[in-house]
């Protein structure tokens, strides 16, 4: 397997364990979607993509059906996205992306949460080109697939790994390739589970154990925070220890 597997295998269940937290996040999702493209799922791709990421986190459908309502009201606020950089303590480069209705409520809280951990804010680019941005795709696995045939068709749409795991079958591919993939897998009859992004670390940082401390102290800051989707960092995990 390659590098993102092992990457994704070591992130499992560690972000978005909270179902609440999970459900907040989709919901913005579904805003930014339907502000962006309409409420009708079946002319709006990006709108699609999410309600499925919905039903894989279980999100009860009474629930989907509201928040789409709610993202049509023209009352709602808009989300943003916005990426901060910077490093936390013992020079850990991390990347951490927002969806955010008051920007500036955004950036005092990232900023005061570095200061408060010995890290400090960065500019834009600052540290982005450590990570390799990805897309991935869970489809459910088709009755009969040849898994090296699929692979073999797969890499004409700019997949780049491809494996099973025990709830279906995960296509990984550079970001750029993601709305190829999704129209492709949509027009050859596969049932998408899910589809997310996610970067990558070149290369990441062993720490010893009270360095780890004072990371985990900064992740949970992040990971409390709403406006906050993902952390990305260049820590080595305990799971990437025990490949080694």
């Amino acid at each position: 397997m390659g590098r993102a597997f092992e990457f994704r295998k070591g992130r499992k269940l560690k972000r978005w364990a909270a179902m609440s937290k999970a459900f907040t996040k989709i919901g913005k999702d579904i805003v930014m979607a339907v502000k962006a493209g309409g409420p009708d799922p079946h002319t709006n791709s990006h709108l699609r993509a999410v309600i499925q990421n919905a039903k894989a986190a279980n999100m009860p459908k009474e629930n989907i059906e509201r928040a789409i309502k709610k993202a049509t009201d023209k009352n709602t606020e808009n989300y943003k996205e916005v990426i901060f950089e910077g490093y936390g303590p013992h020079g850990i480069a991390m990347l951490i992306e927002t969806a955010t209705n008051n920007n500036n409520r955004t950036v005092a809280n990232i900023r005061s949460y570095f200061n408060k951990c010995n890290g400090q804010l960065g500019t834009q680019g600052s540290v982005e080109f450590m990570f390799d941005h990805i897309c991935n795709f869970k489809i459910q696995k088709p009755e009969g697939v040849d898994m090296e045939e699929l692979e073999f068709a797969m890499i004409d749409y700019g997949v780049e790994e491809v494996y099973e795991d025990e709830d279906g079958i995960v296509l990984i591919a550079p970001f750029e390739s993601y709305g190829t993939i999704f129209k492709s897998l949509e027009e050859g009859g596969y049932e998408i589970i899910s589809s997310e992004f996610e970067r990558i670390p070149q290369t990441t940082k062993e720490l010893t154990a009270e360095q780890k401390a004072d990371i985990e102290k900064l992740l949970e800051k992040f990971d409390e925070d709403d406006d906050v989707n993902n952390v990305y960092h260049t820590m080595k995990e305990d799971d990437e220890e025990e490949e080694a």
